[in-house]
């Protein structure tokens, strides 16, 4: 697949339509969020818990073919958080035939970003600042991440950040997330 070009939009709008919600009831927490395509994005809407999980989160189909963005630095993010530290967690092809997909939760490569109270955030993911992960807990193999092979895009409000530790910008409670749009950046 030809590598896809700077400032290209990846989500927008009805892009999102295929998106689909993934919460801590997975390990038996009790938040509540869904995901809603609307006029302005992708929206998450709910309640947060923080005992027994903690994160709520929207997350796009798994992207087959992978997308291919190694002649990009990164992911470019337009989103409303309520000021809220969110997670934006990456799937790639990991270059050990696969094996990582076989992890129960899967390897994915995140970064913690903060996010304005009110208005748009415009959020820069660089691919060299993402951390190897697995379920909140930073993997210390020699990983490298594929820009090559994009295969899921995770946006989370988690009680832990991107080095396991707990989240200084975690709110539980009434949660409202807009995703605006996602695209590439030189």
């Amino acid at each position: 697949m030809q590598p896809l070009a700077s400032d290209t939009f990846l989500f927008q709008g009805n892009d999102f339509a295929e998106w689909s919600c993934l919460n801590d009831t997975i390990m038996g927490g009790r938040s509540r969020a869904g995901c809603r395509v609307n006029a302005d994005g992708l929206l998450l809407d709910g309640e947060l818990v923080e005992q027994g999980g903690g994160f709520v989160s929207c997350r796009s189909p798994r992207l087959s073919p992978p997308l291919n963005l190694s002649e990009v630095s990164g992911l470019r993010f337009e989103l409303e958080a309520e000021g809220r530290t969110l997670k934006i967690a990456l799937g790639c092809r990991d270059g050990a035939l696969g094996l990582t997909e076989l992890i129960p939760g899967g390897l994915r490569w995140v970064l913690d970003v903060p996010t304005q109270a009110s208005g748009i955030s415009v959020i820069d993911i660089p691919f060299a600042a993402l951390r190897p992960t697995v379920r909140a807990k930073p993997v210390g193999l020699p990983l490298r991440f594929d820009a090559s092979g994009l295969t899921r895009i995770q946006v989370l409000h988690s009680k832990f950040g991107d080095d396991g530790a707990l989240n200084p910008g975690f709110r539980s409670g009434p949660i409202r997330l807009l995703l605006r749009s996602i695209r590439t950046f030189p």
